[in-house]
């Protein structure tokens, strides 16, 4: 939710352009803004008008990135004056989107896909060849019964741990 209403911010941009507080940082201190964000709104709401203060959801593709970049770059705009003009919320993305242009082309425009990467699970195991045993060279047979010889000594001990620590166990008991 935003910190503040759009009554609010509607207030703020007609104190302002009534004039009678003495611009942006009078308008800010009788609001309690920063004056930065009067002077944002009230362009946000000259450029777009009422719908400005409403709500949006954007994802942006690499080509409307790069018709941003051009733009502010052919007019010297900075990048609080391109987002009132493109009607994007937060100024700050455009400068990430010029670094990353900079650095990496169209490319670096790309939509980045959201949240965690999937991890998948490592195994171990020698990959299980689809190949039948006669056709597989004598290392990788030899590789892979080196293979099942480790996995089957490391689980029989693993069950002699277990037996024994069961045993333990019950004598404790017993006790």
């Amino acid at each position: 939710m935003s910190k503040h209403s759009v009554r609010f911010k509607r207030t703020v941009v007609n104190d302002y352009l009534s004039g009678k507080y003495g611009g942006s940082a009078g308008v800010a201190h009788r609001h309690g803004v920063d004056h930065g964000t009067v002077r944002k709104w009230v362009a946000a709401w000259r450029a777009h008008g009422e719908a400005a203060f409403q709500k949006k959801y954007s994802r942006y593709d690499a080509q409307f990135k790069l018709k941003v970049l051009q733009f502010m770059h052919m007019k010297a705009l900075s990048s609080r004056e391109t987002a009132s003009v493109f009607d994007i919320r937060n100024p700050s993305v455009i400068s990430i989107w010029k670094r990353r242009y900079d650095s990496g082309g169209i490319q670096a425009l790309e939509p980045r896909p959201r949240g965690r990467p999937v991890k998948q699970p490592k195994s171990s195991a020698p990959a299980a060849s689809s190949q039948p045993d006669e056709t597989r060279t004598k290392e990788e047979l030899l590789k892979e019964l080196n293979y099942l010889r480790m996995e089957n000594a490391y689980l029989k001990k693993l069950d002699a741990l277990i037996r024994s620590e069961s045993l333990t166990a019950q004598r404790k008991k017993r006790k």
